[in-house]
């Protein structure tokens, strides 16, 4: 069960020795979710952070009603509302599961105890703060920058599970369109891409 965040620690920590490891995993709780349940719901404080050991969550919040879908997270990455991890405030936010997920916790009180603990750990979590910032900056520059087209082309190549696992209206709501856009989108990209087939034979 360790097997995968074992990789990802020392991919991320190449130095990190096997004491350090063992010293690290009694920290770690287990947590399975069903699909549809939720990891955080918006009001509450998150005191952990996850490592998604199988299955798919979204990120979302609910506006007038509706749900607007700001990122997916599948295998091999953390994830958490890191706003609320560092404030301890009540979540804006949502993260709920779309696949049978298996999940690998930290929580907050035991995150500090291994900063203090073991100093290499801090590496660690400065390097997931960093990537996280990263992927949400990431995202904000894209919806303001991109047009539709090019924030949907931008899924097709670099997160093609997203468009294999996950249901078009969230897909849709991801890149910032309606579902009747982005299914306009995709049969004028679909006869594009045929268009220039034709051509090459």
């Amino acid at each position: 069960m360790l097997t995968q965040i074992k990789a990802y620690y020392k991919n991320i920590l190449p130095n990190l020795s096997e004491e350090d490891w063992e010293r690290l995993t009694p920290c770690f709780t287990i947590q399975q979710l069903k699909k549809g349940d939720y990891l955080t719901r918006s009001g509450e404080v998150c005191k952990q952070v996850s490592f998604v050991n199988k299955g798919l969550l979204r990120f979302f919040y609910v506006v007038d009603g509706r749900e607007i879908c700001t990122g997916f997270v599948q295998e091999n990455n953390y994830l958490a509302q890191y706003d609320s991890f560092l404030t301890r405030q009540p979540s804006a936010g949502n993260i709920d599961a779309l696949e049978e997920c298996e999940l690998i916790n930290l929580s907050s009180d035991d995150i500090q105890n291994l900063y203090k603990a073991i100093p290499i750990f801090e590496t660690f979590g400065r390097k997931i703060a960093e990537m996280l910032f990263i992927i949400i900056m990431t995202q904000t520059n894209r919806l303001l920058t991109l047009s539709p087209e090019e924030r949907y082309q931008v899924v097709l190549e670099e997160h093609p599970y997203i468009i294999q696992r996950v249901p078009q209206y969230m897909i849709a709501s991801f890149i910032g369109i309606t579902p009747e856009h982005l299914s306009r989108l995709r049969n004028k990209m679909t006869g594009k891409t045929s268009r220039q087939k034709t051509k090459i034979v």
